[in-house]
C-alpha cells in the first residue's frame, strides 16, 4: 500500500492512496483525514486503507491523475524526526573529513541525532540557502515511520512497530558543523529542514527487498542531471532499523508518527558512487590531498529515487532545486 499527502492549504494536508504505478490516487479522507490520524489508529485504519488501495487498483473507486508537485511530504510535520548513522563507511569517511576519529563504539552503539520536525520540505520543494558559504550538502537516506513504540522494545520485536517506509534528503550545512560539534552539544543550525519522498509505503510493498529491517534496493542520487550515486541500501546498513529502534527505546518510548532515518546510504565500493558530497570530498582529500568538489550552489538540483524490482519508482522522486533564501 502506497500513501501520500495532498496539499490543501492546511498544515497537514489530506491523506490519499496512490496506485502502484504512481499514475493516480484516491482520496482517503473517509478513512482518515491525515496520515497522522491514520497512524494514531493504525490497527483500525490500515485494513480500511488497504481495501481502498485494492479498489483503486481495480478501478472501482473514483481516482484522479497524480501531480507530484501537489504533494506534501507524507507527514508534513511529525512528533519526532530522529536520524541515525547506520552505514559505517559513511561515519568513517565523514569523521576523517573533520579530522576526528570514529567513536570506539562505532560497530556496537549507533549514532543518532534529533532533527527539527515541525516543518518538513515537500518532495519537490526548493531548498532555501541564505549563504553559499555554509556548505549545503544533500544526504540520500531511507526512513521508517513508526507506530506507538514502547520503551524497552528489543530488535527482535521491532518489526511490528515499522508501519511505513520512505526516502529522505537530510540536508546538511557542512561548514557550520565543526563549530557546532566543538561546543559538545550536537547539531542544530547545521541541520535545516529535511525533505521526504512523495510516498510512504507499507513494508510488504517491497516484497523480498524488505528483510531483517533493511531495504535491499539501490538508491539513486542525481546531481545537476548527472547520476553521482547508485548505492545499495541493504547489505552495508550495519545497524538495521530494528537495531536502531532498540537503541532509541533504551530510555524512552515513541508515539505513532515518529520518523526514523538510516543516515546517509554509503558503500565501500566506490563504483557505487555517493549519497552526499561530503564523502566525495573526503575521497578526494585521501587521493589528492584536498577536496575539489564544491558544495551545492544556488541553482543546483538534486534528485533522489529508488526503483523496485519491477522497475517502478517505489517512493516517488525527491526533486529539489537550491534557491536564494529565505
Amino acid at each position: 500500500m502506497k500513501l501520500a499527502t495532498l496539499k490543501d492549504g492546511t498544515r497537514d494536508g489530506r491523506l490519499i492512496v496512490v496506485k502502484r504505478d504512481n499514475s493516480a490516487y484516491a482520496l482517503a479522507t473517509n478513512v482518515a483525514l491525515t496520515l497522522q490520524a491514520a497512524l494514531d489508529d493504525w490497527d483500525a485504519k490500515e485494513p480500511q486503507l488497504r481495501a481502498l488501495a485494492a479498489q483503486l487498483e481495480a478501478g472501482t473507486v473514483q481516482s484522479r491523475p497524480l501531480d507530484m508537485k501537489a504533494l506534501h511530504a507524507p507527514l508534513p510535520r511529525a512528533y519526532e524526526w530522529i536520524d541515525g548513522s547506520a552505514y559505517i563507511n559513511h561515519v568513517i569517511l565523514v569523521r576523517k573529513a573533520r579530522n576526528a576519529e570514529p567513536p570506539a563504539t562505532l560497530k556496537t552503539d549507533p549514532l543518532v541525532y534529533q532533527g527539527g520536525s515541525g516543518d518538513f520540505l515537500a518532495p519537490t520543494a526548493d531548498i532555501p540557502l541564505a549563504d553559499e558559504a555554509w556548505g549545503l550538502d544533500f544526504e540520500s537516506e531511507v526512513c521508517a515511520i513508526l507506530g506507538d513504540t514502547p520503551q524497552g522494545t528489543k530488535a527482535v520485536d521491532a518489526a511490528k512497530h515499522v508501519k511505513l517506509l520512505m526516502l529522505a534528503n537530510d540536508v546538511s550545512l557542512r561548514n557550520l558543523i565543526p563549530d557546532e560539534l566543538a561546543k559538545g552539544f550536537g547539531f542544530f543550525q547545521s541541520k535545516p529542514a529535511t525533505a521526504f519522498s512523495p510516498f510512504a509505503v507499507t513494508p510488504d510493498e517491497l516484497g523480498a527487498a524488505w528483510r531483517e529491517g533493511r531495504i535491499h534496493l539501490r538508491l539513486r542520487s542525481v546531481l545537476n542531471g548527472v547520476q553521482v550515486g547508485d548505492t545499495d541500501a541493504g547489505p552495508e546498513m550495519h545497524f538495521s532499523f530494528f537495531d536502531l529502534i532498540q537503541h532509541l527505546c533504551k530510555t524512552r518510548s515513541y508515539t505513532a508518527g515518529t520518523i526514523l532515518g538510516s543516515g546517509t546510504v554509503s558503500n565501500v565500493d566506490r563504483a557505487r558512487g555517493i549519497s552526499c558530497l561530503a564523502e566525495q570530498r573526503m575521497i578526494e582529500t585521501i587521493e589528492e590531498g584536498k577536496p575539489r568538489t564544491p558544495f551545492m550552489k544556488h541553482g543546483d538540483t538534486i534528485d533522489i529515487e529508488m526503483m523496485g524490482e519491477d522497475g517502478q519508482s517505489v517512493f516517488g522522486r525527491i526533486a529539489q532545486k537550491v534557491v536564494k533564501g529565505p
